[in-house]
């Protein structure tokens, strides 16, 4: 190659000249060949392009017969083109046919050729096509001209892309990059959202790829790697991160990275071949991406998201871009694509243009879920590489039900998903006309459906499905999505507004359950080991009475003249909840001094969440006016098993003996002492569950306002009796064989049950 820096600089220089001129898709790869081969001093040189259908198509080529462009087809699991595309690695050999993967195509006259030199045409880590170069002598590359085929393979991925090849390609044998992609995930909020891709963090486009002056880009890159190792230095020295903690070992992490030399060395050597600073940094991190996507070691696959996050902080340092997605500007039909996010993320976007929500990470109850729930927007979970794989724009169904996402869907599978909806659209017209009869079993047993809200949106669910009421209104989430600690005056006027839609329904509300994974964004982080058993809910309002009192206060006010209800979260002791009380009962005295309106009457109660209260019901309940069973954080340290923690969240069933035993003692006791007793966590949001719940005797449960129509209709069709004769004996089963999913599911079947 001439030059080991001037022959890839002035190839880069003229490959610009091309790309910029009028000409038609074919003929712009014809002259790419040419200049490449020219420039390469090889005889050959071929583009083959990755096809929807996985296999490879030679594009175009100089040296190598011409009849056989776009006739000659291979799999990616043949030839050493195959291998190059697999592997996502270059390969250089000098004899090449008696290579054990050669493949040899008569019509491409390529037999007279010994050296092979292939490079992978990768973005974004995922390989798009082929770059070749081959002579008919036997001869060793170079490291730099594997380099310099490597910096101009970016060029050509940028320009499949773009989307320029598809009017070459045949029907059914587009571009890989758009071709359909079928992903299954892990099913979090039911629902079908018909979209187009919404990256919540979007990637940094680089638009200009070909440098004008090579010291100046090599400048940039120094210069925003200096800066990138600053911030990183500055985050680790605040004290909120001072001690160990997750964030502070994520942070170590990028630290490293930031400072390895052989990232630093890949990124200017791509510079020196003649890339722009930022087009350097993303061939550079499409390489890694590539080779970890292909490992095997589950180590290194999980620290591609650090890659990519540090690869994506220097981009934004380079270009002075923002991270997050401008929450203005959404589709009427946007699908949110994320690693994960938080509640008050979701929330800041346009909640009326959302009909999805696609996650790398998350579960069926983080909190996150939750509110995806709460407003109806069909979300996946542990998707991976989702956000790898996924261009903004990109047309996507996401099946909330299945916990599928369908990327590019062809024709046949959007139709059937049309029709899917308009299914689902007859299904919730026939809930709907549910929504005034009063929810009786079979045999009588009349059990109460209320929702669980914590949004001014939540409110028009209560008339639209006849919900009993609201029985948990989550209020932490007010306080989430502000950008400040709201006032007394903000957090009374919101909840007036509840008790004003609600009318003559009952509202329960729940004090604020902070802290652990719900940080409030104008609240200092406090980092803790085990943040879900940590400082949070009523053990914060305790040690910080002004933050109780300011909401009780407000509560109190906003229920003058109405009955009112109020309960604690994660109350472990008797003694807290009297503690907790006393604030109340302090509270009330104020206003009576100071002349306000009081509620006719308030109901106080606690949340069974922490296993120790199971084993003072007695106690709890000689003190409070009613309980309520949060199944979300009872099953998780009932089993110690994380719900935040997708490798261990789905790992125990809540329809297992253990749990379901926990559930009947609470409701046998609140019996006992004539307390009425709710289980509102999102175990009562699928039929199946709320059968059992039935069965084991709660007559009042509160769930997700989409969940109140199928488990109205199933309740309506169930025999409680029968039910409970199946189940208890499974609960008592001491064999510790019992399946009482499969049997509870096969009795639904018998019975007729719209699961």
């Amino acid at each position: 190659m001439r030059g080991a820096l001037g022959g890839p600089r002035v190839l880069l220089r003229r490959l610009r000249e091309v790309m910029a001129e009028p000409v038609s898709a074919q003929d712009r790869l014809d002259k790419i060949v040419v200049l490449i081969a020219a420039n390469m001093v090889a005889e050959v040189c071929s583009v083959y392009v990755l096809r929807v259908d996985q296999t490879l198509e030679l594009y175009a080529t100089e040296g190598l017969n011409r009849d056989a462009v776009h006739q000659t087809v291979m799999r990616v699991s043949e030839g050493l083109v195959g291998h190059v595309a697999r592997e996502a690695e270059p390969v250089a050999i000098s004899d090449a046919q008696h290579h054990p993967e050669f493949s040899y195509r008569p019509e491409t006259g390529e037999e007279i050729y010994n050296s092979f030199l292939g490079v992978p045409i990768l973005r974004g880590g995922n390989t798009l096509g082929v770059l070749v170069v081959q002579n008919r002598a036997r001869r060793t590359y170079a490291e730099e001209e594997i380099e310099a085929l490597q910096t101009t393979a970016m060029v050509l991925a940028e320009m499949i892309a773009s989307g320029e090849l598809t009017v070459l390609a045949k029907p059914g044998a587009e571009p890989a990059i758009r071709r359909a992609v079928h992903l299954k995930g892990v099913a979090l909020a039911d629902g079908l959202g018909l979209g187009h891709v919404v990256l919540h963090e979007p990637r940094i486009v680089v638009t200009n790829v070909i440098a004008d002056d090579v010291n100046r880009e090599t400048a940039r890159l120094d210069g925003a790697i200096g800066k990138l190792r600053a911030s990183i230095d500055l985050l680790l020295e605040d004290d909120g991160l001072s001690k160990a903690g997750e964030h502070r070992e994520i942070l170590e992490a990028y630290r490293m990275f930031a400072h390895d030399r052989g990232w630093m060395h890949k990124m200017r050597e791509a510079v020196h071949t003649g890339l722009t600073a930022e087009a350097a940094v993303e061939r550079v991190q499409s390489d890694t991406r590539a080779r970890i996507l292909r490992a095997s070691d589950p180590y290194l696959r999980e620290r591609l998201h650090d890659l990519d996050d540090l690869a994506n902080r220097l981009l934004r340092e380079l270009t002075g871009k923002g991270r997050g997605a401008d929450r203005q500007d959404l589709p009427e039909n946007a699908v949110i694509f994320a690693r994960n996010m938080s509640p008050a993320a979701l929330l800041d976007y346009d909640r009326s243009r959302i009909r999805g929500l696609v996650l790398e990470e998350g579960s069926t109850t983080s909190h996150v879920t939750i509110v995806a729930r709460a407003l109806g927007i069909a979300a996946v979970g542990q998707v991976e590489n989702a956000s790898g794989l996924v261009e903004p724009g990109d047309p996507v169904i996401v099946d909330g039900q299945a916990g599928e996402v369908h990327l590019r869907p062809p024709g046949d599978v959007e139709a059937a998903y049309a029709e899917k909806v308009r299914f689902r659209a007859r299904r919730q017209a026939q809930y709907a006309a549910l929504r005034d009869t009063p929810c009786v079993t079979l045999d009588g047993v009349k059990i109460d459906l209320h929702l669980n809200a914590g949004l001014l949106v939540d409110l028009p669910h209560i008339p639209e499905t006849g919900a009993a009421g609201i029985g948990l209104f989550r209020t932490e989430l007010q306080f989430m999505i502000a950008s400040t600690f709201p006032r007394i005056s903000e957090q009374l006027k919101l909840y007036r507004a509840v008790l004003d839609a609600a009318g003559a329904r009952p509202v329960t509300f729940r004090t604020l359950d902070i802290g652990g994974d719900k940080v409030l964004p104008y609240m200092r982080a406090v980092e803790e080991e085990n943040p879900a058993l940590g400082w949070r809910a009523i053990r914060l309002g305790l040690d910080r009475p002004g933050l109780l009192r300011s909401q009780v206060r407000a509560l109190l006010r906003a229920g003058a003249g109405r009955e009112l209800r109020i309960m604690f979260p994660m109350v472990a002791a008797a003694g807290e909840f009297d503690q907790a009380r006393a604030i109340l009962e302090r509270e009330l005295t104020h206003l009576r001094r100071h002349g306000h309106g009081l509620p006719e009457r308030v109901f106080v109660g606690a949340m069974v969440e922490v296993p120790s209260l199971l084993f003072q019901l007695d106690e709890i309940l000689s003190r409070v006016d009613f309980l309520s069973v949060g199944s979300n954080d009872l099953v998780q340290f009932l089993f110690a098993a994380d719900r935040g923690n997708v490798r261990v969240a789905d790992r125990f069933d809540p329809l297992s003996p253990p749990a379901l035993r926990a559930f009947r003692m609470v409701v046998e006791a609140g019996g006992r002492h004539g307390k009425p007793v709710t289980l509102c966590g999102e175990l009562a949001s699928r039929p199946l569950e709320a059968v059992a719940l039935a069965a084991l005797g709660y007559r009042a449960l509160s769930l997700s306002p989409a969940a109140i129509g199928p488990v109205k209709a199933t309740l309506l069709k169930l025999d409680v009796g029968a039910a409970r004769q199946i189940l208890l004996p499974l609960i008592d089963d001491m064999s510790g064989l019992s399946d009482v999913r499969a049997t509870l599911r096969a009795f639904a079947d018998l019975s007729g049950l719209p699961l």
